[in-house]
């Protein structure tokens, strides 16, 4: 191979991805898409509260109105029992009520009521919890006074307990340090979906860039100065080069955006917005979509010690345990790990996308060919989605050392910790594997380019490969 016809490739497909106009559009308009990510979620739960409702409350029962105490956005209107519901619900606007609440005769035998809530547009979420609660408290503290045992309702919030699991993990030195695994699962999902992203769209970008070329006759004129191996080395290592590039400005352009936000915002007013009940609040939304149940996310005393006592006792606030944990990652191993594992992920895929790239002329042709390159890449995305749940478990293990799916799943394990022979095992296979998919690659690269008129198989990749 001649280096230096490899590096007039390598410079000649640098310059020409990072001087198109889509490569400056997408490389100044990520950050700021990166920024309101990081920035919106605060905005939206500064404006996100209901306008001031008026409630008019029916209560036929006698128990549940000393429970709907006013608050910031909902006002209760005691409005009678002897109110019609048909004539309110017929016209809101006459009763001077935004929303109308009835509940039933008191059920004496099964100690409860039922509640209806009508209104004239969708009740949010938020006030349609926190009506069912007070309906609940009020239906609870009855069920507690019919027993007729003198002062019950102490005797059973005496019993409740209210444990907060505090979690450490200990050095080799014997060092403690607060472990809080919501943050690494956070961390997990964050690396693995970002490391997905990266190899593909920059593995479909060789590809893509290989089969232009090819269609447009291009790669006729290239291969009469340089050879196939050379071409597609020099094609993969350019656009690898581009990745890195818009990487690290993304990572710079960014940090400047959300340091201008915080600056004109407020650094104070943003971090607020994270305070304990509302970061758990976002954790929780976070577990749900994630089909994770709430209860089941270690956040333990951190972002469970709000109160009082427990500060006094001396437990960490949630932001100081977020930030604690934080400071006990090893955030230089997972740099390195990252670029390592971005590094060869991408030469391993772009390979073999380059293989399939000069074996059709029109991405349509290519549906078939990528199959088998796609579903790994997607199925180690999957396993790195769930790997926070069991980090150590078999599926996870084996995901971060197959070769096809380690570079997704490794970066979602390191977070947990991972054995050093672990890691090392993985990256000899990931490099190995890269060494023998690129030979592979470029031996159906030197046929497959040239090829014209046909429709590429399986078959025809399998012949070209056997070539000498």
């Amino acid at each position: 191979m001649n280096f230096k016809k490899l590096g007039i490739v390598i410079q000649r497909e640098y310059l020409n991805k990072v001087k198109k106009k889509s490569f400056l559009l997408i490389t100044f308009l990520a950050p700021v898409f990166f920024a309101a990510i990081c920035i919106l979620p605060s905005l939206i739960m500064l404006g996100a509260k209901e306008e001031a409702k008026q409630v008019g409350v029916i209560d036929r029962s006698g128990i549940v109105l000393p429970f709907l105490t006013d608050n910031d956005v909902t006002k209760f209107v005691d409005l009678g029992v002897d109110a019609s519901p048909e004539a309110i619900k017929a016209d809101f606007s006459s009763a001077h009520v935004d929303i109308l609440l009835t509940i039933s005769e008191l059920d004496t035998e099964a100690r409860t009521v039922t509640a209806d809530c009508y209104s004239e547009k969708p009740l949010g979420m938020d006030t349609g919890s926190m009506i069912e609660s007070r309906i609940n408290d009020a239906v609870e503290a009855y069920r507690i006074e019919s027993y007729g045992i003198e002062n019950l309702e102490e005797i059973m919030a005496g019993v409740k307990s209210n444990v907060k699991l505090h979690t450490y993990t200990v050095d080799e030195s014997g060092k403690e340090s607060i472990s809080e695994s919501g943050i690494y699962m956070a961390l997990s999902m964050i690396l693995g979906m970002a490391i997905y992203m990266f190899i593909a769209l920059f593995s479909g970008m060789v590809m893509s860039s290989v089969i232009e070329e090819k269609s447009s006759r291009v790669v006729e004129v290239l291969m009469s100065s340089v050879k196939a191996t050379e071409l597609m080395f020099g094609k993969i290592i350019g656009v690898a080069l581009v990745a890195l590039t818009q990487f690290l400005l993304w990572i710079v352009l960014t940090g400047m955006l959300l340091g201008i936000a915080m600056g004109i915002m407020g650094k104070d007013k943003i971090m607020g917005i994270f305070g304990d009940d509302n970061t758990t609040e976002m954790v929780q939304q976070m577990a749900t979509t994630s089909g994770v149940h709430p209860e089941d996310l270690d956040l333990s005393g951190a972002l469970a010690a709000t109160d009082t006592t427990a500060v006094a006792a001396g437990e960490p606030s949630g932001m100081d345990a977020i930030v604690s944990t934080i400071g006990n990652i090893n955030l230089g191993q997972i740099g390195l790990a990252f670029l390592f594992f971005f590094v060869f992920g991408y030469l391993l895929y772009a390979s073999l996308f380059a293989a399939i790239g000069s074996a059709v002329e029109n991405e349509g042709d290519s549906s078939q060919l990528q199959l088998p390159v796609t579903v790994p890449l997607m199925l180690g995305f999957f396993i790195a989605l769930y790997a926070f749940k069991a980090p150590d478990s078999a599926i996870v293990f084996w995901g971060s050392m197959i070769p096809f799916t380690s570079p997704i799943v490794m970066l979602a394990r390191i977070p947990f910790g991972v054995a050093t022979w672990e890691l090392v095992l993985s990256m000899v296979i990931l490099v190995l594997t890269f060494v023998a998919c690129a030979w592979a690659s470029a031996k159906i690269y030197k046929v497959g380019i040239l090829m014209f008129g046909k429709k590429s198989t399986f078959k025809d990749l399998w012949k070209w490969l056997k070539m000498k």
